[in-house]
């Protein structure tokens, strides 16, 4: 008995079409990653062109001068040394917050609740990522700067010690901590939703696996599901680095705009490069543009860096893992 290949006798112009189709969708997704690399070489490209006239005329360390006095033509002066330090801080205290919580809300609704509450739930946790920034500002300089007080000065008494709490406490409330819990709540719904589709993707197997050697459910989490979504959620907490980073309205709603560098979290100071730059660039004069576009050259710096740098930890540990 003889088979016949079905490639062999469909229609000449029906095997043409399939090629001209694959070829075509080939390069269509190939053009695409090349105009992402595009993108991202030109934004660097304007970003160094567009500040380099300020930054020739710089007559102070870009680097380490925390001042900023480019709003002139005849010796400007000026750095991002505080205004990165803000940035860096801000961007870390929102992510020491809304990461591990992102990951409890996404265990609660994958393996805890019940369906329907989980629909919900997961429903009102995804509307957080539509509140615009600016009410989020609202909601901090309006509310939380105030409720926070008396939290603030209990770690003041308690945890003074610790150089990050001590005192004295800001009366306005407007510090660095305020500003890296509203951060913690808009990147939170970023983290969570990462988080929960990457732990409903662990495969089934692993999970009756480990519930048949006797574990409990969370032994079962932590031997099954937490090794297998590590990936995923620091994906998610990427991109929820990547917008407290740039976050601008709520973060200069709430911080009082001061250039200096400081540690301590329960006092005013510190800027962010996003605020700073929203900030002066409606009055920036002289040589402000184009400082003000090296400082934006300094955040686009800071954010591929930290990206890049976790994904390389991630690759690494699957490597040895």
């Amino acid at each position: 008995m003889t088979t016949t290949d079905p490639s062999a006798t469909a229609p000449p112009q029906i095997r043409g079409k399939r090629r001209v189709g694959d070829v075509v969708f080939a390069n269509t997704a190939r053009g695409s990653g090349i105009l992402i690399l595009a993108i991202l070489a030109g934004v660097a490209a304007f970003l160094i062109i567009q500040s380099s006239d300020a930054l020739s005329a710089n007559t102070a360390n870009f680097f380490t001068t925390e001042s900023w006095e480019a709003n002139t033509r005849e010796n400007p002066a000026f750095g991002v040394a505080a205004l990165a330090f803000g940035t860096v801080l801000a961007a870390a205290i929102a992510l020491v917050i809304a990461t591990p919580i992102a990951i409890g809300i996404a265990l609660f609704i994958v393996y805890y609740a019940p369906r329907r509450i989980a629909a919900v739930l997961g429903y009102l946790v995804d509307l957080l990522a539509a509140i615009p920034s600016v009410v989020y500002g609202l909601w901090g300089i309006g509310y939380l700067v105030f409720e926070l007080q008396g939290f603030y000065d209990g770690l003041t008494t308690y945890l003074g010690w610790i150089p990050l709490f001590a005192g004295p406490v800001s009366t306005t409330g407007r510090t660095m901590l305020s500003a890296g819990i509203v951060l913690a709540v808009m990147i939170l719904p970023i983290i969570t939703a990462m988080s929960r589709d990457v732990f409903k993707q662990v495969p089934q197997g692993h999970r009756e696996a480990a519930l048949a050697m006797g574990a409990t459910r969370w032994e079962m989490i932590r031997m099954a599901v937490l090794p297998f979504g590590r990936p995923g959620v620091i994906g998610g907490a990427m991109l929820g680095l990547g917008r407290a980073l740039g976050e601008t309205m709520a973060v200069a709603m709430i911080l009082s705009p001061s250039l200096v560098i400081s540690p301590f979290l329960l006092q005013s100071g510190n800027q962010t490069i996003a605020a700073h730059i929203a900030l002066q660039y409606p009055e920036a004069t002289g040589y402000g543009v184009s400082a003000l576009i090296a400082a934006g050259l300094v955040l686009f710096a800071i954010t591929l860096v930290v990206n890049m740098g976790a994904r390389f930890v991630v690759a690494r540990r699957k490597e040895f893992s």
